[in-house]
């Protein structure tokens, strides 16, 4: 009787052992593409905090005047020098709000610069506005329409929130040919509203910088701006009281 039991039980620890070796492994979750790719994502679900939004997207420069963007190097690298030329990207669309309102905002020019390299070098040049670009509501996303001349130079925009703290967010690099829409998205670690200071919500755009390659700093190399966009959250500004006080006044 014992010896039956001890078979039996052999028997099923045999079987079970089988169908374990047999079942198929757990298959890895696909990380979603919003993860590894900051310009695919969805500007509706980037550091969504509060109930409602109101995504809108607008134009915060055109790269009218040249006069109003500077252009920084480190001299024993080259030169660079700025102006604008007319043009625009075909694929560009209007913004829908000024399509509406029927603006007649002046588009008809499109920031230009050209470097002049000394030697091949690990190096950077900026284009900056005279003063930080203030981008209303909770930045998403920011956009901005580029000529790259297809090299492997690496474009960054450099934001700084109310607190004076900077952050530099890669828009793409510059490996292509006319105009490209290069857009990047603002990591939600980046504070732009604190409930302890209202007053000092958003971000503003500091500077554009491109960190070359040192294989292709040779010659002169040009490069193009125009338009620089966001998605941004307005629900805030467009929702306030207007018996409200204003913290701002004290």
């Amino acid at each position: 009787m014992k010896l039956t039991i001890l078979l039996i039980a052999g028997s099923l620890l045999f079987v079970s052992g089988v169908f374990a070796q047999n079942a198929p492994a757990p298959q890895a979750q696909a990380t979603p593409k919003a993860a590894t790719d900051p310009a695919a994502a969805d500007p509706t679900l980037i550091g969504v905090d509060k109930a409602q939004q109101e995504l809108k997207e607008i134009s915060i420069n055109k790269f009218e005047d040249d006069g109003f963007w500077t252009g920084n190097m480190m001299r024993d690298d080259g030169y660079i020098s700025l102006r604008r030329f007319e043009g625009s990207p075909v694929d560009k669309k209007p913004v829908t709000g000024e399509t509406d309102a029927q603006l007649k905002e002046s588009d008809k020019y499109v920031l230009g610069a050209k470097i002049e390299h000394l030697h091949r070098a690990v190096t950077s040049f900026s284009i900056s506005p005279t003063q930080p670009l203030p981008v209303p509501g909770i930045t998403k996303t920011l956009s901005i329409w580029v000529v790259g001349r297809n090299v492997k130079h690496q474009l960054f925009v450099v934001v700084e929130d109310q607190f004076n703290n900077k952050a530099k967010i890669p828009l793409g690099d510059l490996a292509f040919a006319g105009w490209k829409k290069l857009t990047a998205a603002i990591p939600p670690n980046i504070r732009q509203n604190d409930p302890r200071y209202p007053s000092k919500a958003g971000l503003s755009i500091v500077s554009l910088v491109v960190e070359t390659d040192p294989a292709e700093t040779y010659g002169s190399y040009y490069i193009y701006f125009d338009d620089l966009r966001a998605v941004t959250d307005l629900f805030t500004e467009n929702n306030r009281d207007s018996d409200d006080m204003v913290d701002t006044s004290w």
